[in-house]
C-alpha cells in the first residue's frame, strides 16, 4: 500500500482557519441541525469558504454516521455523516493534520444539501 501524499499550504495554494465571529444556523429540509457562534471559516486556495461548526452544537440525535471516507492531501482523512434522509451532508476530520488542527472537533454542511446561515 503506498503511502498517502501530505501536502502543507503554500502562497500557491494557501488556507487560513479563522473564527467566523458571528452565528451560524443549519437546517437540513427545514429543521434546525446546527447552531453555534463557535464556528471557525476555512478558506482554502480560490474555493468557497466553509464554515466548521463544533460538534457539540450541532444536534446529535439526528447523525447517522456514513460508511464514505475521503482523503484530502491538505487536511487529512474526512468521514461523514448523513441527517434525516439526505446522504453525506456533514463531513469532519477527526484527526487534521497540523496546518488545519483547528478544524479538530468541528463538522462542515455541503452547501447543496443543507442551508447555512450567518447572522
Amino acid at each position: 500500500m503506498s503511502e498517502r501524499p501530505v501536502r502543507q499550504p503554500t502562497a500557491e495554494h494557501p488556507i487560513t482557519v479563522t473564527p467566523t465571529g458571528r452565528h451560524v444556523t443549519v437546517t437540513v429540509n427545514g429543521v434546525v441541525v446546527a447552531e453555534s457562534d463557535g464556528a471557525v471559516t476555512l478558506q482554502e486556495a480560490t474555493y468557497p469558504a466553509v464554515q466548521y461548526i463544533p460538534m457539540a452544537d450541532v444536534v446529535s440525535s439526528a447523525l447517522v454516521r456514513s460508511g464514505t471516507t475521503t482523503y484530502c492531501p491538505y487536511k487529512g482523512e474526512a468521514s461523514y455523516y448523513h441527517v434525516a434522509d439526505v446522504q453525506d451532508v456533514i463531513w469532519t476530520y477527526e484527526q487534521p493534520y497540523p496546518a488545519v488542527a483547528d478544524i479538530a472537533g468541528k463538522v462542515a454542511f455541503y452547501p447543496d444539501k443543507a442551508q447555512i446561515s450567518l447572522a
